[in-house]
């Protein structure tokens, strides 16, 4: 009879070491560091990337036109005019004026 009791606690205590793992994996692959959650922040953190990627790459693309078109193998006046303008404040003589005041 002791041992029959023995063994049972044994199962028992077999049994709950086997279930606290269970647990523990269950978790872990849940919301641990390398489960679900993470997996799922991981590919939200993916999309938000390629999005901005795309937006950088379309600013790269519209740079490399504004140099090529600023280059010496193809000018463009219209855009060296605006830049003279823009950069060094030049107007022509006929040409009026207006600055916002500032408030």
């Amino acid at each position: 009879m002791p041992q029959q009791g023995l063994s049972r606690i044994a199962g028992l205590l077999i049994y709950g070491i086997v279930a606290a793992g269970c647990g523990v994996f269950g978790w872990s692959g849940l919301k641990g560091e390398r489960g679900l959650a993470a997996l799922a922040a991981a590919e939200a953190e993916e999309v938000r990337l390629t999005e901005k990627l795309a937006a950088v790459e379309a600013e790269r693309v519209a740079a490399e036109n504004r140099v090529r078109r600023l280059g010496t193998d193809y000018l463009d006046l219209d855009l060296l005019d605006e830049r003279a303008r823009s950069v060094l404040g030049l107007v022509r003589p006929d040409e009026v004026v207006i600055r916002p005041v500032a408030r």
